[in-house]
């Protein structure tokens, strides 16, 4: 699993652009930036939709009065299942980064196997605090039907 003080690996995300989707490096999304990332096991899920994204989407001018230049959501789902979510959760200002073959969880090894339920390798709940591609602070749930330690109040305090 990554560190806190690590370097995120490379990886590519699918993003919903103006023409469509387009990939997008973790270069593009971190480089030079102090970004919050919420890694979710998945979009519309009971806990993703009702507890963990909506305290980020109420509290995102306060975290971003905190000097966080964005607030970002990775799922292993479709750039249209996220876009459709995005749009259901009214989070405007929130990037998705779509992660359709979990690339990205493996790479951090943040990945979980969620085949018990039918939803095959997904991500763990984490959020994290990246500075420049840098992990600073990460925070990782221990159950994936909880969205504590992960959830913007905890962020927000340690921000």
């Amino acid at each position: 699993m990554i560190q806190v003080g690590e370097h995120l690996p490379q990886a590519t995300f699918r993003v919903n652009g103006p023409d469509g989707p387009m990939a997008r490096t973790t270069d593009d999304v971190f480089k030079g930036r102090r970004i919050i990332l919420i890694g979710v096991p998945g979009a519309f899920t009971p806990s993703c939709h009702r507890n963990h994204l909506p305290g980020f989407v109420q509290h995102r001018d306060e975290i971003l009065g905190k000097g966080v230049d964005a607030i970002a959501v990775t799922s292993v789902n479709d750039v249209f299942v996220l876009d459709a979510w995005a749009k259901a959760s009214a989070a405007e200002g929130i990037e998705f980064l779509a992660d359709g073959n979990a690339d990205f969880a493996k790479a951090i090894g943040l990945e979980m196997d969620g085949t018990g339920f039918g939803l095959g390798t997904r991500s763990k709940r984490y959020s994290m605090l990246v500075e420049d591609g840098v992990v600073r602070i990460l925070n990782v749930e221990e159950s994936p039907s909880k969205a504590e330690a992960s959830g913007a109040e905890a962020i927000l305090k340690v921000l």
